[in-house]
Parts: C-alpha cells; structure tokens; sequence
C-alpha cells in the first residue's frame, strides 16, 4: 500500500498528537513527584530544587520492594498458565473444525462484557470455600479465568489468519497434530504471544481490586496496593503519592519499551491476512 502525501502528513499529525496527550500525564506526574512533600504542585512547572528523595520516600513507605515481590509470585501464576490455556483454544477454534467452535467463541466473547466488579462477591464465596482466601492463589485462580475470553480470542484471532496450506502440507508429510502445533503453528505465533503476555502482565502487575478483596496482609497483594500505605501521614502528599505511582507503573512502561516490535507485529499480523 502506497500512502499519499496527504495521508502521511496526517499519520504523523495524529500520532504526534496521540504521543503529547500519552506523555503529558506523565511528565505532569514527574514534574509534581520532585516537589517538595509539604507542597501541593499548582501545575506543570519544573522544580527550582527537585527533591529526588521522594522516589526513595515513596519506595520505603510504600513497602514497594515487598510489593513487587508478592507481584512478581501473582504474575508468574497467572501469565504462563493463561498463555498455555489461551494458545492450545485458540488453536482449537481457529485451525481444527471443532464442534459446535462458534458457538464455543460467542461464548467467549459474551465473557469480555462481564465486568471484573460484578463477580467480587461471587469469587470471594468460591475462595473462601477452596480455603484460598488470603493467598496468592485467591488472586492467580480467577484472574486465569477472567483473562481466558479475551485470551482466546485474541490468539484464535491469529490462528485464523495462519494459511490452511502450511498445515495441508504438514499433514500430506505425516505430521500429527501436535507436530503441527509445536513445529510449525507455535514458532508463527511467537509475536501474538509475546503481545498477549505483555498484556497480561501489565493487567496483572496493575490488578488492585482483586487484592484488595481478597488477600487481608497488604504485604501480599500486587504492586498497585502500594498507594494504600500513604493513608494517614502521607495522604495529603500529593508529590510522594505521584512519585509512588511513577514507581509503581516504571516496570510494566520498560517491559513494553523492551518487546513494543513484537506488539506492533502481532498487530500487524492480525491486520493483515494471508
């Protein structure tokens, strides 16, 4: 596809724009992080004695490193496990005939409307009946099922696009199924799982109702939960409370900086068939 001059100018006008509304908030919130605490910021303006102690403030008070590490244990839980489950379906209904497949994917589909709220009270019943209440697996078990419909059917969306005559092939050479899919189909979906991981991580990394309900010890819920330990001394501190945000979000920004060609692929490649 050959793009005018016309539609160029408008591509870097629009993205131009997307970029200063994105990075705004952001440099808004750095700019207040490195105000004194005892200030409220009054607007985007650049310290005249940036006070980078706050980072170090926010981080200890905030119990960050603790935090991370109760994170770290949620996300290795529920991304792999989610990963597995949503390639081996999407596989399923979008390269195999399966029976009754459409109807299996409206069924998925119909799961990304329900809103994480409607279903607190029901999953805290469910945990404290399994005896998960108050551990990592209160938050691992129904974060892997709530993540599955978009899951599947992002991978499906993949698998979809993946021409028939690869697996005609393979099956013409005597390739079971599974000898597809772990030599042929796996290696072709590498940037749609890398772009399904990034998000499940950040969704997870940033996940704070869930935590909340569900695990009592702050200690062991995700990250987010960081800014509930600015009650009381810090909660008017709006510096620290920026620098605790800008803190809490820095690794899931460095993880898509890290794999954004993979995410722009998986893009690509669902956008474009064949």
């Amino acid at each position: 596809m050959i793009a005018s001059r016309t539609e160029r100018l408008l591509g870097i006008v629009l993205l131009s724009v997307a970029a200063i509304v994105t990075l705004l908030p952001l440099i808004s919130m750095f700019s207040a992080a490195l105000q004194p605490a005892d200030q409220n910021p009054t607007g985007l303006t650049w310290p005249t004695d940036p006070q980078w102690g706050n980072f170090a403030t926010a981080f200890e008070t905030g119990h960050v490193w603790q935090l991370m590490g109760s994170s770290l244990v949620i996300v290795l839980g529920v991304v792999p496990a989610s990963l597995i489950a949503a390639t081996l379906a999407g596989f399923a209904l979008g390269s195999l005939q399966v029976r009754f497949g459409r109807g299996i994917l409206v069924f998925f589909v119909l799961g990304l409307t329900i809103p994480f709220e409607a279903l607190i009270i029901p999953l805290y019943y469910q945990a404290q009946s399994m005896g998960t209440v108050n551990t990592p697996w209160a938050v691992i078990f129904p974060l892997i099922g709530l993540y599955m419909p978009f899951g599947v059917f992002w991978m499906r969306a993949h698998f979809i696009n993946v021409p028939r005559e690869l697996s005609e092939a393979a099956r013409v050479d005597g390739a079971s199924i599974w000898r597809e899919f772990r030599s042929i189909q796996l290696p072709l979906a590498a940037p749609a799982l890398s772009a399904l991981a990034i998000l499940l991580f950040i969704w997870t990394w940033n996940q704070f109702l869930l935590p909340v309900v569900l695990i009592a010890d702050p200690l062991q819920r995700t990250v987010a939960g960081a800014l509930t330990f600015f009650q009381g001394q810090y909660s008017l501190s709006i510096p620290l409370l920026n620098a605790g945000a800008l803190i809490i979000i820095t690794p899931a920004v460095l993880l898509f900086l890290v794999f954004q060609r993979q995410f722009i692929r998986a893009l690509v490649q669902g956008a474009v068939k064949g």
